[in-house]
């Protein structure tokens, strides 16, 4: 199947692209303090995804910093929407007109607007407490979107495992659906946490929790293109 094959090539690209945007991000914030203009953009001694030192965006929207992120992070938001795109025809291919495919690209598409729109955002100062908000809100719907149109879409395959059982790796689809379900619970617990204003709550630094948990998180979510990329086999037109 074509879609099969195109699916399978963009989404090791999406798993990719973010991966070395945050992470080139974080090494040149880190080590190349040169760069930097402003030298109270630089950080020191931090590997995040441990010690939560500093968050996504602290890293990446000081210049030139940005200059890396936004346009890659905006290339994988069109990467998604192919992506989401290419799922609903392999969907509608063996099940015509399934309950969920509707759901499957709406909710994908849609959190690719909202990365799109996050990205666009990042770094833009505006001292007014309803921006902050609508940045946060952004950033919000952004996962709750995603995470939304991955449970969709591999409850949907596997409710179509027998029919579609040639074309991929049923093992690897089980560890998708383990994945997507961590990050369901991981997202239910978290989100109340790391949306109160502030770094303390009763006594307790929630700062470098929210910070390691956003990096963490993150790897969690693009893994799951990585696993798309392995669970799909190489099929024939």
């Amino acid at each position: 199947m074509e879609y099969i094959k195109k699916a399978k090539s963009i989404s090791i690209w999406i798993f990719i692209l973010p991966f070395v945007a945050v992470n080139t991000c974080l090494i040149l914030v880190t080590q190349f303090h040169s760069l930097f203009p402003n030298q109270v953009d630089i950080i020191h001694n931090t590997f995040p995804y441990f010690d939560g030192g500093a968050s996504i965006s602290r890293t990446a929207r000081p210049y030139p910093s940005w200059l890396v992120f936004k346009p890659l992070m905006i290339f994988t938001s069109f990467l998604l929407v192919r992506y989401w795109m290419y799922n609903r025809e392999i969907v509608n291919f063996f099940s015509k007109d399934h309950k969920n495919m509707k759901k499957i690209f709406f909710f994908g598409v849609a959190s690719a607007i909202f990365l799109t729109l996050h990205s666009i955002f990042l770094g833009i100062k505006f001292d007014n407490d309803l921006y902050k908000l609508f940045r946060r809100v952004i950033l919000l719907l952004f996962i709750i979107f995603e995470i939304v149109a991955q449970a969709y879409l591999v409850s949907t395959l596997y409710s179509l495992k027998k029919n579609i059982s040639q074309f991929l790796n049923l093992n690897v689809l089980k560890i998708k659906i383990v994945l997507v379900t961590i990050l369901i619970v991981v997202a239910t617990i978290s989100i109340p946490i790391i949306s109160l204003p502030g770094d303390d709550f009763m006594g307790i630094t929630l700062k470098f929790l929210k910070h390691g948990l956003e990096w963490n998180y993150f790897l969690g979510v693009i893994t799951f293109y990585l696993l798309t990329f392995l669970m799909w086999k190489k099929v024939s037109s």
